[in-house]
């Protein structure tokens, strides 16, 4: 293969359609017309001038790509076209880089079996295959037997899916004579449950309507319980049906869209749990399994303000709570005959600092998960004395979660451990007092190919933020870097929605920290890396606190020699590009360049769309634009696309997708044509749409890292310089 042919085949594998000749002399961004519209609202008025790039079916294109209007669909790829072309020069680069990054990745990238009764399960990937295997085999030993070939799966849906296929995990039958999962052939995560006869192998019919993706089967086995979206996308019905086929029975419908609905069950199997729930409010209804078809029954009836979730803990309830204000949470019991707040006597109390997140029951031992200072901790606390321990893990920063799979009554607590430079390790602890208990083990870790893990330091640093807030920063570098501020950073940041950013493992970025870069997370507020305070004191009015904190990290880091401001390039995901946009118009100086995936940019136009399904949801952490003026301006304030000027930007990648029914594509796609109008620099303002994907974007663990290997690459030449040669049109 030549090097026309190869920028051509990494081009087609990124969805581009096609690179352009890299000895074009000039390359041409494409025009974007403007077309004023007007926007009255609250006593303000705005222009938006590129508002026609939200097709007026916008919902129907989440459902079917294929309906986008042929206008915005040749404007799209026009955008494609030009990113393919001004990175036509790196075809080489990010061709090694998704080589190096396949061949780091674990050939079979499986997991150790997990055992439940008579059965060990497992999954593996195939050498070269973009989906796993699920597998099981005897407990005693024996022969495996393959239970879901997702790749084969992937292969039979791929011509009439516009080749995206997504499908989760699947989950047996306590009986182990079913097996379920939920597929998505679209993107736009609009699942279809899947159930499948193990002896027969046949798969069953299923619900005619589309799943959410959550679902569970009763304890006897004979029920399945699942969550249906409406046309909108949103989680608002909770559905029986015998496990086998036949009608479904409805047994919740929520009728607010200011909140979400999750359906679950209980490790011990004795309650179906469907817990409703927003940023500021929760709901738990619970189906005793002993009595299956039963009308779910409210452990507390949501008021504002009360967050709580439930457990069950052998002859009592676990409630994992924010009341009376426990602002960290605080564990209560509660009686199973009424379990409702009433009754609720404390046991743990809340500890300012030490935020609970998780907790899980089993027979003899209950697992709480806190973070302090960023960091998970767990403790384990013994069935009847209630004694506790503390599992705690020595590196600056880490990850680390409970097994999801653990039967309710082993002894065994199974972790997975990681860290930026530990790949993944499933760690076993045998509770209990004899001899020998309560030590790790590792039953499994990943091997890395080509990779020394002590050649590599994890630090874990703190920026002071102009109002005194220290901002914890996660630093992976190779250990021989100097820090004299030489060396090219990339920072990544979230801040939003209570949501962590883990300190996890990642392949993509040792390809980057392995040519001479240093790579940056900043927990800024917004986040709960600090407990749920730190999420409260940045949303809604406070919002401006996160881009407050992301400019101080850079600064921080390029003090002391972790970076220079210039040389910093800064990536955000979703709600992290509002976090980066925000931050590229505050200090548009301190950056090489700025990577934005499917990015919220257009936050005060999407705010304003009542009939946006997320909306509802997400005016607790943003505010209400179309009924409170306060919330309009606070947005407008810091809205990247609403205060994009004549500035010098930097260079900027932004990503969306077509069938992403989380941050529609025109958000990006107006961001960039405005940047572009707008830049007074000469750096290049290019944007990338997966035409086939959704949200998350292409679902193989190969596509994914095609994305990364374009970032990566895309973050060296902003650091690098050197672009081609390009025009822009200005309006």
């Amino acid at each position: 293969m030549n090097r026309r042919e190869a920028l051509a085949a990494v081009a087609g594998f990124l969805g581009w359609g096609g690179a352009a000749e890299a000895t074009s002399p000039c390359v041409e961004a494409p025009d974007t017309p403007v077309r004023p519209t007007r926007i009255s609202q609250l006593g303000r008025t705005r222009v938006d001038p590129f508002a026609w790039l939200k097709p007026e079916n916008w919902k129907a294109v989440w459902r079917d790509p294929g309906v986008l209007p042929g206008e915005i669909a040749a404007h799209l790829r026009a955008e494609n076209a030009y990113a393919s072309a001004m990175l036509a020069p790196d075809g080489a680069r990010i061709d090694a880089l998704l080589r190096e990054m396949k061949a780091r990745t674990p050939a079979d990238q499986g997991e150790p079996a997990q055992p439940d009764g008579p059965f060990e399960y497992f999954s593996r990937f195939e050498p070269g295959a973009q989906h796993p295997v699920f597998f099981r085999r005897p407990a005693g030993g024996g022969s495996a037997e393959v239970l879901l070939d997702v790749e084969a799966r992937a292969g039979e849906s791929s011509g009439a899916s516009h080749g995206f296929f997504s499908a989760s995990p699947p989950v047996h039958s306590p009986d182990h004579r079913l097996l379920a999962w939920a597929e998505d052939t679209v993107g736009s995560e609009n699942f279809t449950l899947q159930v499948k006869d193990l002896a027969t192998g046949a798969v069953l019919p299923g619900p005619a309507r589309q799943a959410y993706g959550d679902f569970v089967f009763s304890a006897d086995s004979a029920w399945l319980y699942w969550t249906w979206r409406s046309p909108d996308s949103r989680p608002a019905r909770v559905y029986r049906r015998p496990a086998r086929g036949g009608p479904d029975v409805l047994i919740y419908e929520e009728a607010d869209p200011a909140f979400l609905m999750q359906v679950t069950r209980t490790p011990s199997k004795a309650y179906v749990v469907i817990r409703i729930w927003n940023a500021d409010t929760s709901e738990v209804r619970l189906i005793s399994q002993a009595a299956p078809t039963e009308i779910p029954r409210v452990v507390e009836p949501r008021r504002p303000g009360l967050l709580y979730a439930v457990d069950h803990w052998n002859d009592r309830f676990v409630v994992l709570t924010n009341a009376d204000g426990a602002v960290d949470f605080k564990l209560m019991w509660a009686d199973p005959s009424d379990p409702s707040r009433a009754g609720w006597r404390p046991w743990v109390p809340h500890r300012p600092g030490r935020f609970i997140i998780g907790m899980r029951a089993f027979r003899g031992h209950f697992v709480r998960v806190e973070r302090v200072d960023a960091r998970p901790v767990l403790i384990v606390a013994e069935q009847g004395s209630l004694a506790e321990r503390t599992l705690d893990f020595d590196e600056a920063a880490y990850a680390v979660e409970m097994n999801a799979g653990e039967a309710y009554d082993t002894s065994t607590l199974r972790l997975i451990y990681q860290s930026p430079r530990t790949p993944r390790r499933w760690i076993a602890y045998e509770l209990g007092a004899g001899p020998g208990m309560n030590r790790p083990r590792t039953e499994a870790e990943e091997s890395v190919p080509d990779y020394r893990r002590e050649d590599y330091v994890v630090e874990r640093l703190f920026a002071r933020s102009n109002d005194g807030a220290e901002t914890p920063i996660t630093v992976l570098r190779r250990k021989d870097m100097p820090l004299d501020g030489r060396a090219p950073l990339l920072l990544y940041g979230y801040g939003a929605y209570g949501f962590s950013v883990e300190a996890d493992f990642s392949v993509p970025r040792l390809s980057l920290v392995d040519r001479g870069w240093i790579y940056a997370i900043a927990h800024v507020r917004g986040g709960s890396e600090k407990g749920w305070s730190w999420y409260l004191a940045a949303r809604r009015e406070h919002k401006a606190r996160s881009f407050e904190d992301f400019i101080a990290c850079a600064e921080h880091l390029s003090k002391h020699g972790y970076g220079r401001e210039g040389r910093i390039v800064a990536h955000g995901l979703s709600a992290g590009g509002l976090l980066v946009g925000a931050s590229l118009n505050l200090r548009p100086d301190l950056w090489a360049g700025v990577c934005a995936q499917v990015p919220f940019v257009d936050v005060l136009n999407t705010m304003s769309d009542a009939s946006h399904p997320l909306v509802p949801l997400a005016r607790p952490d943003w505010g209400d634009p179309l009924a409170d003026p306060a919330a309009y301006d606070n947005i407008a304030s810091y809205s990247p696309y609403d205060n994009v000027a004549a500035r010098r930007y930097p260079a900027v990648l932004a990503t969306g997708s077509v069938a992403d029914d989380r941050v529609g594509f025109w958000e990006p796609a107006k961001w960039v044509a405005r940047l572009r109008a707008s830049t007074l620099a000469r750096a290049p303002i290019l944007l990338k749409v997966d035409m086939s994907a959704g949200h998350h974007g292409e679902a193989g663990r190969f596509e994914a890292l095609a994305e990364q290997a374009l970032i990566v690459a895309f973050a060296m030449r902003s650091v690098q310089g050197g672009w081609p040669c390009h025009t822009r049109h200005r309006q």
